[in-house]
């Protein structure tokens, strides 16, 4: 992309709705008077109060604890160098958009217009009440040090400056990992870091915590190797790592290395340098934006080099995003004072260990490949990997607990309980599906799936696998082998161990397929099915299969439908299973709404239901959220109409359908035909207030009056309205099954597994 464009579309994304690329947004209700005095006067006294007599509790009852400081007075912003602190305002707004897209940490960003180091310190540790931590940014190297040094021996808060730490947490993570494939010993390295600034020296004392001697390193900056007795440009800081050798320059610091670190300038690292490297030679060339050496350059120079950029289109991108948010978050989670060589050590080791599990969907969809796995080009997680949070948050928290600088007590802690509070703090759906899961977990049943080499079907059955909510059943034909399914999940990078958990069945060799053909004629002989037909479907296909399969009780439910259209894969559901007595068979979504279940119905079968089929699609709709929930249904069966205001047969059709229900059931709570937004507005609803059975109620089942209604709604709010659904979820069987809409995404389809095994727990509607 060329500069002007660059230029271009940049001021057009800053500019947008709204200038910049932060807000502030209250998080508490002021809607009213009683509102008003509880969150200032009178009633925040009362909360100031307490803070007077305990400041710890300012982590309770304000945002401190989850609030950090972004601060830069601009004098080394990004590789643009001192351009002041106003133009470091756009890089510390984006700063805080990654803290809180990655770890839900709100943040001010902080521009002080001041070069002094001592007053600079002065003017941020006076900032301490305010603040949960600090993160210094584009400070100037030697100043930097300085500055970090005095305000975390001033400070009682997390003082962070990750133009240093970030830099080395993450690159230290893709050492360690590297120096595993290379078959290399960390503690006989020869290291060359190549810029003594903020980055290169502090990813030089967090490589000697993690193993590397210090006599096996050397530095250079701008004027070359800093050796012992150097008095050019030196510091205290780069004296520290002045080298007793012979070496001046970078090719000569070069010969026999194996590992380079660049945090300096643009190709400045030749193939012939690389080529005096030894074998297998670790290159980290993290200059921005463009490296020290290209990733083809490399390669050329040295087929086994592990090499890591700053650049998205390299391998191995060596991005701050997977550090400092995730140390944040852990040391705040644990009331820290500090963020120590212990805390990052554990986040580099954790994400060191999760480049070597499987990526999730998203993950290779963000990046538009279909298989990532550990190895030379794969030694890091990618920036965008929602598992980082999970992974290194209580890893920093931990090792905050036991170097002591936590102040909370490690019997406070449950490691646990703390990842799934960090996955229902991104995503707050989380909450509500930990409780679906868990039903399915207390009994999980016999799944059976079709489409057994897709690799949504194999990513959401593996994690399904590991979350005990399934005991899988594998159906083939035409020749069908489990090592076709292993050569699969091979390519794909899931856990081979998986294989072991899963039943795979041929129906070619199947002791059951001739009963299960019999069994199919007998239903459809009249239905101009031959023997030979029913012999035909039953060996060759899967779905039917599958179905038959339901129905002989050998295995519990089933899921189809990931590659197809859904007339397709419903047609041998309702060919073969049965429907409950005097029911309908409809479509439910689950939908999860501001942390809230809401079961929608009918989504996907029903095109214009009659009132008779409306009665008992909200009967089977209502007993579902029952029996999910635990809780009572309370049911709102909607149209363009309230109460009778309108006597067009649509809105007809669903007050006799009301009525019906009433009369049939009058153990379900529900009313109508009533309007969407009355439905669901308690302020609205209360104004039917005591006629109708919805006021002052909750309703948490919505009865649409035909497909059309229903299908656009979930929909729209699935993709506009923040909404998570599950579905779609098939009742009126007296067996489980569940077809997907083509093209579900591997979470999706994990979540209808967990849905099957509760479904097919239950006893049904009665």
């Amino acid at each position: 992309m060329s500069n002007s464009k660059l230029r271009e579309e940049a001021l057009r994304y800053h500019l947008g709705d709204r200038p910049g690329k932060i807000e502030v947004k209250p998080t508490k209700p002021l809607k009213t008077q009683k509102d008003l005095s509880l969150a200032y006067t009178p009633g925040v006294a009362e909360v100031s109060l307490v803070l007077a007599e305990d400041p710890k509790a300012a982590y309770k009852y304000t945002a401190k604890g989850n609030l950090v400081a972004v601060i830069s007075n601009g004098t080394a912003v990004l590789g643009l160098g001192n351009i002041g602190a106003l133009a470091s305002k756009p890089v510390m707004e984006g700063k805080g958009n990654l803290f809180k897209t990655f770890a839900d940490i709100d943040v001010f960003d902080i521009e002080i217009n001041e070069t002094d180091p001592d007053k600079l310190i002065d003017i941020i540790a006076a900032l301490e009440p305010t603040f949960g931590g600090i993160n210094l940014e584009d400070i100037k190297a030697p100043e930097c040090f300085y500055i970090e040094e005095k305000l975390k021996e001033r400070m009682k808060i997390p003082v962070f400056h990750d133009d240093q730490h970030g830099t080395a947490v993450i690159s230290g993570a893709a050492l360690l990992n590297a120096l595993e494939i290379a078959g290399k010993d960390i503690s006989k390295c020869k290291l060359v870091v190549n810029g003594a600034g903020a980055a290169g020296i502090a990813c030089a004392k967090l490589y000697m915590t993690l193993g590397i001697k210090k006599e096996n390193i050397i530095m250079l900056d701008s004027r070359g190797v800093i050796y012992k007795g150097r008095k050019d440009g030196m510091n205290k800081y780069k004296e520290f790592f002045a080298s007793d050798t012979d070496a001046r320059t970078l090719e000569e610091a070069l010969e026999g290395a194996d590992i380079f670190v660049g945090v300096s300038k643009a190709n400045i690292l030749s193939e012939e340098m690389v080529k005096k490297m030894n074998d297998s030679p670790i290159i980290f060339a993290m200059a921005n934006p463009d490296p020290e050496i290209t990733y083809d350059k490399a390669k050329r120079a040295n087929p086994n080099v592990i090499m890591g950029t700053g650049r998205s289109d390299y391998p191995n991108q060596i991005n701050n995003v997977l550090a400092f948010p995730f140390l944040f978050r852990g040391a705040l989670d644990t009331l820290a004072t500090q963020i120590n060589d212990e805390m990052m050590m554990a986040a580099a080791k954790a994400l060191a260990q999760l480049a070597k599990e499987d990526v999730p969907e998203s993950v290779l969809k963000a990046y538009g490949v279909e298989n990532l796995k550990f190895g030379r080009e794969y030694i890091l997680p990618k920036p965008f990997d929602p598992r980082a949070l999970f992974y290194v948050a209580p890893a920093v928290a931990e090792a905050a607990i036991k170097s002591g600088v936590a102040q909370i007590d490690e019997s406070e802690f449950d490691l646990e309980e703390y990842k799934e509070q960090l996955r229902e703090r991104l995503d707050k759906t989380k909450s509500v599906t930990r409780y679906i899961y868990n039903k399915a977990k207390s009994d999980p049943k016999r799944v059976v799936f079709t489409e057994t080499t897709d690799a949504n079907i194999l990513r959401a059955v593996e994690s399904s696998i590991e979350e005990g909510t399934v005991k899988p059943i594998f159906i083939g034909a035409r020749s069908f082998t489990k090592e076709d399914v292993a050569k699969r999940i091979k390519e794909l990078g899931l856990k081979e161990s998986m294989l072991e958990k899963i039943e795979f069945i041929d129906p070619l060799y199947y002791e059951k397929t001739q009963q299960y053909a019999d069994m199919l004629y007998e239903e459809r002989k009249r239905k101009g099915m031959t023997k030979k037909e029913a012999a035909y479907i039953m060996e060759h296909r899967p779905n039917y299969f599958a179905a038959m399969m339901v129905k002989s009780g050998d295995a519990d439910s089933m899921i189809i439908g990931e590659t197809y259209n859904y007339p397709a894969g419903i047609r041998p559901v309702l060919t073969v299973l049965d429907k409950e007595p005097d029911s309908v068979v409809a479509g439910l979504y689950v939908m999860i709404i501001k942390n809230k279940i809401y079961v929608f119905a009918d989504t996907t079968i029903n095109i214009n239901p009659t009132s008779e089929d409306l009665v008992v699609i909200a009967k089977e709709a209502a007993c579902f959220y029952e029996d999910l929930t635990d809780d009572k249904a309370v049911v709102a069966m909607l149209s363009f109409s309230n109460f009778g205001s309108n006597n067009q047969e649509e809105a007809s059709k669903v007050r006799r359908a009301v009525e019906m229900l009433k009369q049939r059931h009058p153990e379900i709570i529900v009313d109508g035909e009533i309007q969407a937004n009355v439905a669901v507005d308690k302020d609205l609803i209360n104004q039917f207030y005591p006629f109708s059975e919805l006021a002052g109620k909750n309703v948490n089942v919505l009865v649409f009056p035909n497909l059309d209604a229903a299908n656009i709604a979930y929909k729209l709010l699935y993709k506009m309205g923040d909404a998570y659904p599950i579905g779609p979820i098939l009742v009126g069987l007296k067996q489980s099954a569940h077809v997907l809409e083509m093209g579900s995404t591997s979470s999706m389809i994990q979540d209808m597994i967990a849905i099957a095994s509760f479904d097919a727990q239950r006893k049904g509607c009665k």
